[in-house]
């Protein structure tokens, strides 16, 4: 069956069936392994321990969930309960989020390298050869630098929201980026008063999550994300934030919970300049930035922050991925837990297309699990 074909019975049916079903966070056991850092001030390798839930261990075919910011492994919820009787999933929480802990140095510990050796020590810690790559936001180019650098762990990958930030061109600083997207203005903040960001984001961890986790139905003031000074400050006048509008009570509750073991305070990785520097010093160095695996990119069409179907155009991502399928639909930043059939349907007719689309050689990567 043709794949538009497929992906519109699929969602046919999605619709037939009703609402899509997410799983219980609690009802998972969340398991850990001790993974090598390097914390950059220190100069000296550190112990970090990783956090990650381990679902269908037995399946054949595997895939890892990398969350974005700020979120928990529990964001996959909807897609865990979708393919949990075929794939084996593994969702785990970022190093610095949730209990997955991290070096002392922020600034410039966690580049994307950094994060990639963690996915590849919990999926050798778990005896995973090879897996797709899931990723949302900051994780979606996590999965994008570890296809990258590991073609031989990640045979094919799946970024949502974001498009490929290839690291082809000079480096671009928050600045630089908030000028060509002014949603980015927030980053600036970010990255040059990282500090007082993270004591904002403290000072109420449930006011800080419903501030950035809205819908199109449910939106933040138009003010939001367009300081260079303030993060939260566009909800001033607002006495209390609604609820996250895609989760239940519970849902936020547990990520108030987790969130709350180590509060934002090593959450900011993705925005400081060292971090982003030497994510692309590093990859400058290897003067390799094509990735050519199978890749799936789904982009929102109502994101506050910025029109991805433009920015996936200006950067010229398709240039760097030859087997890119790109899919747009509905939804503000976390389309996922937004539209949840539509994504499931989308990536399950993707899914189920990629063994055809497989070299011979990733195929025995895909199968030697």
């Amino acid at each position: 069956m043709h794949w538009s074909a497929r992906l519109t019975l699929l969602l046919v049916l999605s619709f037939v069936a009703g609402a899509a079903a997410t799983s219980n966070p609690r009802a998972y056991t969340i398991q850990s392994t001790s993974c090598r850092a390097v914390d950059r001030v220190l100069n000296e390798e550190v112990n970090i321990t990783i956090d990650y839930v381990d679902v269908n261990p037995t399946a054949e075919k595997s895939i890892i969930m990398v969350h974005g910011w700020p979120s928990l492994w529990s964001s996959w919820g909807y897609q865990i309960e979708e393919f949990k009787d075929e794939y084996r999933m593994i969702a785990i929480d970022v190093r610095g989020f949730g209990g997955s802990t991290h070096p002392a140095d922020v600034q410039s510990s966690s580049t994307l390298a950094d994060i990639t050796g963690d996915l590849t020590c919990v999926l050798g810690h778990v005896g995973i050869q090879s897996a797709v790559c899931l990723g949302h936001d900051w994780g979606a180019e996590v999965c994008y630098e570890a296809a990258r650098r590991r073609p031989d762990v990640f045979y094919a990958l799946v970024g949502v929201t974001v498009p490929y930030m290839h690291s082809a061109g000079p480096f671009a600083d928050s600045a630089q980026l908030a000028a060509v997207m002014p949603k980015l203005a927030y980053q600036v903040f970010f990255e040059n008063h990282t500090t007082e960001a993270v004591a904002e984001l403290n000072k109420d961890i449930r006011r800080s999550l419903r501030a950035t986790l809205r819908t199109v139905n449910s939106t933040p003031p138009d003010s939001f994300l367009t300081s260079v000074n303030t993060y939260l400050g566009a909800y001033d006048n607002v006495t209390e934030i609604p609820p996250i509008p895609f989760f239940t009570s519970d849902d936020e509750d547990y990520f108030v919970e987790r969130f709350s073991i180590q509060k934002f305070d090593h959450t900011l990785i993705f925005y400081t300049r060292g971090n982003r520097y030497g994510t692309w010093q590093s990859t400058q160095a290897q003067a390799n930035y094509t990735i050519p695996q199978p890749v799936l990119s789904v982009l929102p069409l109502n994101d506050p922050v910025a029109d991805w179907v433009f920015a996936a155009k200006y950067l010229k991502s398709a240039a760097f991925l030859p087997q890119l399928t790109t899919k747009t639909m509905e939804g503000a930043h976390w389309p996922h837990l937004e539209h949840p059939q539509v994504f499931n349907g989308i990536l399950r007719a993707w899914l189920e297309t990629l063994e055809y689309s497989l070299t011979p050689a990733q195929r025995v990567f895909s199968d030697e699990l």
